[in-house]
């Protein structure tokens, strides 16, 4: 049965791809109004919109004949779904910041429907930390983000930027009013580095920013699962309806892991966890020379082995950032481990893997290889996520029909 859906148009030459995607949401049975800025009437008129909707479409917030009705609280009443599409940084950093000074950003002030952005802007502007604040920020209030895709730009450029084909965007639409295998399924995620002392002011630790993990745990989330994010220190903030358990050793993780193995139905292990700790750690700083002899290390536990092993064993998903024989060694680890599968990436790269916002990645499961192109991990996380629903599904029935 289809939806009410409003479709955000902000300012930006992807506009055009919005027409289609009316379309194609009318061609699935979905009602669509459409509300557009003021810079997006500059590629695309509101009559076009009208045509291919149906309906008048919404441009002012203080148009004297619409306001009587009230029509931003008529609008936010109407929407079961709001998708912004494409969504420029400027309305996205709008959002962020609360605004309410034209029609579009005062309905999504004003709605209880869920929202979500696809946002269509040069590559350049996507990767500005402060525009990639503010959607980490919007995420963080509960708004989907639906790309990125990478590809060549209207400026001729080439990069991560490009507003997602409306196929693609009617398949998320789609795929988030159908109950996935996961919901109100327990799925546990580790994320970021540990931190192994030294002392009280060094430690020795793995690289991570814990994007790639926080991004899985909030694409987790929106696929209705109960999530358990259990995190080393990072600089990002808690994705919305996420359990954040913050740790910062090795050992803490393992023993926060182990305790919540037992009611968890999917472990996916994303953090770069250390290899090793000190054998000992200084009460207090130490000199320098205190450092120039050689340093004792001790194995951690390793923490997606022990969750393989446990009975009942969860479903158990492990990363594998690898320098060189990235097959290689991520076959070796998804085997000696017992792992289910095993989401490998070459590190160590101009673009991609530690730091950046954008990765590709491989899957290898008992299914064969599947291959992620560099794309946002925002978008990647989604597209693991949906891999893991569908696989958790297939094993949940085959278990079922092994039974009877």
């Amino acid at each position: 049965m289809g939806q009410s859906i409003l479709l955000g148009v902000s300012g930006g030459i992807a506009a055009y791809k919005s027409v289609d995607l009316v379309r194609r949401l009318r061609e699935n049975a979905h009602t669509v109004r459409v509300v557009m800025t003021q810079a997006a009437q500059s590629f695309v008129t509101p009559l076009t919109f009208q045509a291919v909707s149906g309906y008048p479409v919404g441009c002012d917030l203080l148009d004297a004949e619409s306001e009587a009705a009230m029509d931003h609280i008529s609008l936010a009443r109407f929407a079961e779904k709001i998708i912004i599409a494409p969504a420029s940084a400027d309305v996205i950093a709008r959002l962020a910041q609360g605004m309410a000074n034209d029609l579009l950003t005062a309905i999504c002030l004003a709605t209880t429907a869920p929202i979500a952005i696809v946002p269509a802007m040069n590559h350049r502007m996507w990767h500005n930390p402060i525009t990639q604040a503010n959607v980490a920020k919007l995420q963080q209030f509960g708004y989907a983000v639906w790309g990125p895709d990478e590809g060549t730009q209207a400026c001729g450029e080439y990069g991560l930027g490009r507003m997602l084909e409306p196929e693609a965007i009617v398949t998320h639409i789609e795929n988030k009013n159908s109950v996935t295998p996961l919901h109100r399924k327990t799925i546990v995620i580790t994320a970021g580095p540990t931190r192994e002392p030294l002392d009280p002011v060094r430690f020795i630790s793995n690289r991570s920013s814990g994007k790639m993990g926080y991004a899985l745990a909030a694409a987790a989330a929106q696929s209705g699962a109960k999530v358990i994010l259990i995190s080393g220190p990072t600089a990002l903030a808690p994705p919305k309806n996420v359990q954040l358990i913050s740790i910062e050793t090795a050992t803490q993780m393992y023993e926060t892991v182990m305790q919540q193995i037992p009611q968890c139905d999917i472990f996916i292990g994303a953090a770069a966890v250390a290899d090793f700790r000190p054998t000992t750690a200084a009460p207090q700083k130490s000199s320098k020379n205190e450092f120039s002899s050689t340093l004792s290390l001790t194995a951690n536990p390793d923490i997606i082995r022990a969750v393989a092993q446990f009975t009942p064993k969860p479903l158990t998903i492990g990363f594998a950032a690898e320098t060189h024989d990235v097959k290689l060694h991520a076959m070796r680890k998804w085997e000696n481990k017992g792992l289910d599968a095993i989401i490998a990436n070459q590190v160590g790269l101009a673009e991609g893997g530690f730091d950046s916002d954008v990765n590709s990645v491989e899957l290898y499961s008992a299914e064969g290889m599947v291959q992620f192109p560099r794309q946002s991990k925002i978008e990647l996380a989604h597209h693991l996520i949906e891999w893991i629903s569908n696989y958790y599904g297939k094993q949940t029935k085959d278990s079922i029909k092994n039974i009877g």
